[in-house]
């Protein structure tokens, strides 16, 4: 039985590590668009920003030819010697010569055209403008408003969130935070139709779907196979190895990994066996993000303690392996628009404290880290489910922790981990589909 439930395991991890047309700029809503290099005004409506130093008198299109509403374009130029924004509208050219259309990457470094790049001329085009350049070649780009709103960073016309959703592939960023309750209807999906070859693409899409928005997901009714496949966890409590899960204590709400620079991303589960008389071994399912979020209402300094102090973590109890990432993270980790992306926390796996913090800081991140612990052990947020053979779970290790109650008898476990940019590429390449060259490197 344990062979057979291993290929199943292999499966879904193959189907997982194997995007909805992200949302049109609506230039309508937005008379004025000041681009780094770029003015885009609507006629008759003036703008409280200066000026910039027009360099040509530029041609005009009215948008209403592309099916917008009777709105002028005028694009103006405003490259000076102080402004590098004419060198990074060239550098994100997207014609053949800059931009390979099949494996969308860049051809072109930033060698090769000077760094006092000037426009020749600017004309405004149906959906945006078309620049030709003081170059050898006379280089002409074209580039749309949707792109030009977007990449606009002074002032930005794009909110960060915009951005955020898009790369997250998901315009409405469907992320459910839940608590104890989610065990009334807790998200799943049946193995049978992830292998349907008809079907794959869908039922693999609502899987990650469902992670994405859950942070975890059961797989239902998985079938014993004849094949045999390692490559995958499969312990049992005989302490193989230098780590409380190969023993039969009980283990608190973590994440795992953190000792690794880049933490698992996804984790699949799966009980092989736990026969009678053997009792315990119940899994425990916390969501981080929502004990996060708690935290951050009702205790912003403490939250903002476990954002900026950095915790070291190892691996120390296996012969041969002694792991330490060169970089120490917090426990609460955002992305560069202060939106929560990941929380790492495994207190038996903690390091030494302290170091390059202030004398202050100390206290306060033991009063934080109190805290945390306290939301992440309550009722209100432990959702605990007794897995059995046949039924599988798949976790956002960035997101929802795991842990388990003691046990007795013998209890085998197998498993595996997803990384994080897999899983996710794998969502978006399902959600979006083929991406245009405007789509892609945000």
């Amino acid at each position: 039985m344990a062979s057979v439930i291993l290929l199943a395991v292999q499966a879904i991890t193959a189907l997982i590590c194997n995007v909805k047309e992200p949302e049109p700029f609506h230039w309508e809503h937005n008379p004025l668009y000041l681009l780094p290099t770029i003015l885009v005004v609507e006629a008759g409506v003036s703008s409280e920003v200066s000026t910039p130093r027009p360099i040509l008198p530029l041609e005009t299109s009215r948008l209403e030819e592309a099916g917008g509403d009777p709105v002028y374009a005028t694009a103006i130029a405003t490259a000076t010697a102080e402004n590098s924004d004419a060198q990074y509208l060239l550098d994100h050219c997207r014609c053949p010569k800059c931009f390979h259309p099949v494996t969308k990457q860049r051809l072109k470094s930033l060698f090769e055209f000077p760094a006092n790049v000037q426009p020749a001329n600017v004309r405004a085009t149906q959906d945006g403008i078309e620049v030709t350049w003081q170059t050898a070649d006379g280089h002409s780009s074209s580039f749309p408003l949707s792109f030009l709103a977007r990449a606009s960073y002074d002032p930005p016309l794009t909110p960060p969130e915009a951005n955020d959703q898009a790369l997250e592939n998901n315009a409405d960023d469907r992320r459910i935070l839940w608590n104890s309750t989610i065990g009334q209807s807790p998200p799943s999906v049946q193995y049978e139709s992830l292998m349907k070859t008809s079907t794959t693409d869908n039922t693999v899409l609502g899987l990650l779907d469902k992670v994405h928005d859950y942070g975890f997901c059961f797989i239902h009714n998985v079938p014993p196979t004849p094949e045999d496949n390692g490559g995958f966890w499969d312990f049992t409590s005989n302490m193989s190895h230098g780590d409380l899960a190969y023993s039969t204590e009980g283990l608190p709400a973590h994440t795992d990994t953190t000792y690794f620079t880049d933490p698992a991303g996804l984790q699949i589960f799966h009980l092989l066996s736990h026969p009678p008389p053997g009792t315990g071994g119940t899994t425990l399912l916390v969501d981080a993000f929502y004990t996060a979020a708690l935290l951050e209402t009702l205790q912003p300094t403490l939250y903002d303690v476990l954002s900026r102090l950095r915790i070291p973590c190892h691996a120390s109890g296996t012969p041969g392996t002694l792991m330490r990432p060169p970089l120490s993270q917090p426990v609460l980790r955002h992305d560069e628009n202060g939106r929560l992306i990941q929380v790492r926390w495994n207190n038996e796996d903690r390091g030494v404290l302290g170091q390059a913090w202030q004398a202050e800081d100390v206290g306060a991140w033991y009063r934080a880290a109190r805290c945390f612990e306290e939301l992440l052990r309550s009722p209100d947020a432990e959702y605990w489910v007794q897995l059995s053979p046949g039924t599988m779970i798949v976790i956002d290790n960035w997101r929802v922790m795991h842990g388990r109650s003691a046990f007795t008898g013998s209890r085998r476990m197998c498993g595996a981990y997803v990384g994080a940019d897999d899983w996710r590429s794998r969502r978006a390449a399902l959600r979006n589909g083929k991406l245009d060259n405007w789509q892609v490197g945000w």
